[in-house]
């Protein structure tokens, strides 16, 4: 029995990164000397096992053969006689390719170091094609790995696996699963690139590949000041990752834009089957950008009922993320990671919640108490003044 470490953990030591988890690939085992030695089994479709102590993955060495289209027809096989070899040409990436013994060395057949070198993403094998989900993993990469390029016999084995349809196969859960951590990564619009590149993002998000390349028009109105190149939704995301914003921040920003707008937050929210948390932000952005660009013309009254269609009295929270995504829908990007920043209407906005707030409408209903149903009136009233007095001292 020989024990390797693989995958992420040794592309990731050879590039002077932090190792965050460690696989293993066990080589002359089976799974009944595993357990023999404590692991616990938690593999499914191949045998996966938990170290007793460390709880770290040890997968047994496998060999893997496309039964269906798609990305789950796969049948799998584990067995002592399978090499450290044949396990690492499974794999997707060369990259992603390299072992490392007990003893420090390094075992490379396919040329991942050289490939880490030349900051390169280049495909293992033609068995990269069998699987779709790859496609969005290297776009997953792309978003970490800003300087790594796509090998051009890679970009065209993706473009001919979209032309073939195994990305129609993809799941909208799984395809969420990938793009929400490309999102959380350095630079989130080369994650899109890719996919743009190789045609997938079509087939994925057909509405939003269009927004991504959409050409300026006068009929798209600006109601913030953006970007004017193609492709800005690419600086609005890139921006909330800069400002290490949360993962709902960063996707309401894909909605946004002169190319954005409802529509489309709402066709990535439905495609993509995202969690409540982020369709709620993305689509409360996308419909409230106008009323924010505009709200320092606006009266005390039409700030109350900004504020109530976004439930801000119950959720500020949740009013200071879309803050923060309509902020980086800015040309010149968030000052901070703040909410407001020094963005006047974020500033204005935050001031006024603040005021607002001071309303306890408790007080306000025991004045009312003979006449309940004035109360509704009585709070928005309280707050509309509230507001027209901070917005005196705002000024």
């Amino acid at each position: 029995m020989d024990i390797y470490t693989v995958g992420g953990a040794v592309r990731d030591s050879l590039l002077g990164l932090a190792v965050k988890d460690r696989d293993y690939v066990v080589v002359g085992a089976t799974p009944k000397q595993m357990l023999a030695l404590g692991f616990r089994p938690v593999g499914k479709d191949f045998p996966v096992f938990l170290h007793p102590e460390t709880h770290e993955e040890y997968a047994l060495a496998r060999t893997e053969r496309k039964t269906a289209p798609g990305y789950q027809g796969f049948a799998f096989h584990a067995d002592p006689d399978v090499t450290l070899e044949q396990d690492l040409a499974r794999r997707d990436l060369t990259i992603n390719a390299i072992a490392r013994a007990a003893d420090g060395s390094l075992i490379d057949p396919f040329g991942g170091r050289a490939d880490l070198r030349a900051r390169l993403f280049r495909h293992v094998s033609d068995a990269f094609a069998e699987d779709p989900v790859r496609i969005l993993r290297l776009a997953r990469f792309a978003a970490r790995f800003t300087n790594f390029s796509v090998a051009p016999q890679t970009q065209a084995l993706m473009q001919a696996m979209v032309r073939a349809g195994e990305v129609d196969a993809l799941v909208p859960e799984r395809v969420w699963q990938e793009l929400a951590r490309g999102l959380m990564e350095a630079k989130p619009s080369r994650m899109f690139q890719v996919l743009h590149d190789c045609g997938a993002l079509a087939h994925i998000l057909p509405a939003f590949d269009a927004a991504w390349v959409c050409p300026e028009s006068a009929e798209m109105p600006a109601p913030i000041a953006l970007n004017a190149s193609n492709a800005e939704i690419a600086a609005v995301v890139d921006r909330a990752a800069d400002a290490a914003l949360p993962l709902p921040v960063r996707f309401a920003c894909l909605g946004l834009g002169k190319c954005g707008g409802v529509a489309l937050a709402t066709e990535l929210c439905e495609r993509l089957r995202v969690p409540n948390e982020c369709r709620d932000l993305a689509l409360m952005s996308a419909r409230e950008q106008d009323a924010v660009a505009a709200i320092s013309t606006a009266s005390a009254e039409a700030v109350v009922a900004l504020l109530m269609r976004c439930d801000a009295f119950r959720k500020p929270q949740r009013f200071g993320d879309m803050l923060e995504a309509l902020q980086c829908a800015r040309q010149d990007g968030p000052a901070s990671a703040s909410a407001a920043g020094a963005w006047p209407p974020g500033v204005f906005l935050a001031g006024a919640l603040r005021a607002a707030q001071t309303v306890k409408a408790g007080e306000v209903a025991a004045l009312y108490a003979q006449a309940p149903e004035r109360i509704p009136e009585a709070i928005h009233a309280a707050r509309v003044g509230a507001i027209a007095q901070f917005r005196e001292v705002f000024a």
